[in-house]
Parts: C-alpha cells; structure tokens; sequence
C-alpha cells in the first residue's frame, strides 16, 4: 500500500511537469511579412548531446515533416530548387536528466484535540527521482544575412511510447505549440 501511495505523488509530480511554457523570441526590427519562402539551414536536426541512443532518422524525418506542415500553414512555401530562401530554419533536439525531490509522509496522528491524538509516529521518506526531458527548438534565420530573427522551444516529458503514431502524433502537437506564435503579432 504504501509503495503504491509513493508511486502515485510520484506520478502527480511528473505530470505537474508536463503542463511547460512555450518559449518564443524575435527580432521586433524585422518585418515577417517579408518572409515568403524557407528552407532548412543543414544540418536541419542538430542533437544534444549527440548521442547515437536518441539519433534517428525516423526521429529527423517527423521533425521535418512537422516543422513543414506548421511553416506551410503559417504561408511559408519551400524556395524553390536553386532559389535563395527568405528564411532558413535550423531544430535542435535536447535531451537531458533532470532531477525532482519528492518527500512521502507515512504515519500520522489521528483524532483531534478535544480527545488527543493516537496513532502511529509520522516520519518522512524523501528521495530522488531523475527524468528525461525533451527539448525541441525551431530558430528562424534571414536568408540574407544570416542572423536569427525568430526562435522558439517547448520541453516535455521524453516519450517512452513504443508506438510510432503515438510518437508522430507528440512531435507533431509540440511543433505546433512551437510555431503557434510565428509570425510574431
């Protein structure tokens, strides 16, 4: 009972983890509705760390796809072949351990003050839990000069889903978290 009870404000916890900000950056001098065409800035999925458990080409290719689709929905169109784009667009995904200290009480008084207390002492367990967290980031680069004009990122939970529309499905959602904000208003 009580492993189940710990497992469970484990659970809670991580979840509260879930529910991120979205971060989004720009340059306020630039004028988006310039921006017709794109194109990735290759490499387009730069990993970190570059590690060869979470590089994937099925992993590149719905990163890809996604980032496609918002950027077309959005009225960016690929440049054509040979043709220079507006923008160029670079992803990042980053995978790190993080850390979360969770405390479990057990024991307890029962009762009230008008008839004492009884019960068994009430101690404390606390330890730590480690978890992986995702980070995909989409920076916006001008196809002149170069410089970023617009950035943003949204972290979750590393999937451990096995299924690959389910992985497909998380991408796509975050992806669109990400570029709800392009252009900038």
């Amino acid at each position: 009972m009580i492993h189940r009870l710990s497992l469970l404000a484990c659970a809670v916890l991580l979840s509260a983890c879930q529910t991120t900000q979205v971060n989004h950056d720009f340059d306020a001098s630039r004028d988006f509705a310039a921006y017709r065409s794109w194109a990735w800035n290759e490499p387009a999925l730069q990993y970190r760390p570059d590690d060869p458990r979470i590089k994937s080409d099925l992993t590149e290719q719905r990163i890809r796809q996604a980032v496609a689709d918002q950027l077309d929905q959005r009225g960016l169109r690929p440049a054509a072949t040979g043709a220079k784009a507006d923008v160029n667009v670079r992803t990042y995904l980053i995978v790190e351990d993080r850390q979360q200290q969770i405390t479990t009480n057990y024991g307890g008084g029962w009762g009230g003050p008008w008839n004492g207390y009884w019960g068994a002492p009430m101690y404390n367990e606390t330890r730590n839990v480690t978890f992986k967290v995702s980070t995909i980031q989409i920076d916006l680069l001008d196809g002149k000069d170069g410089k970023l004009v617009w950035r943003g990122s949204d972290e979750q939970l590393l999937s451990n889903s096995v299924n690959p529309l389910d992985r497909n499905a998380e991408v796509h959602a975050t992806v669109s978290r990400i570029l709800s904000n392009y252009p900038p208003k």
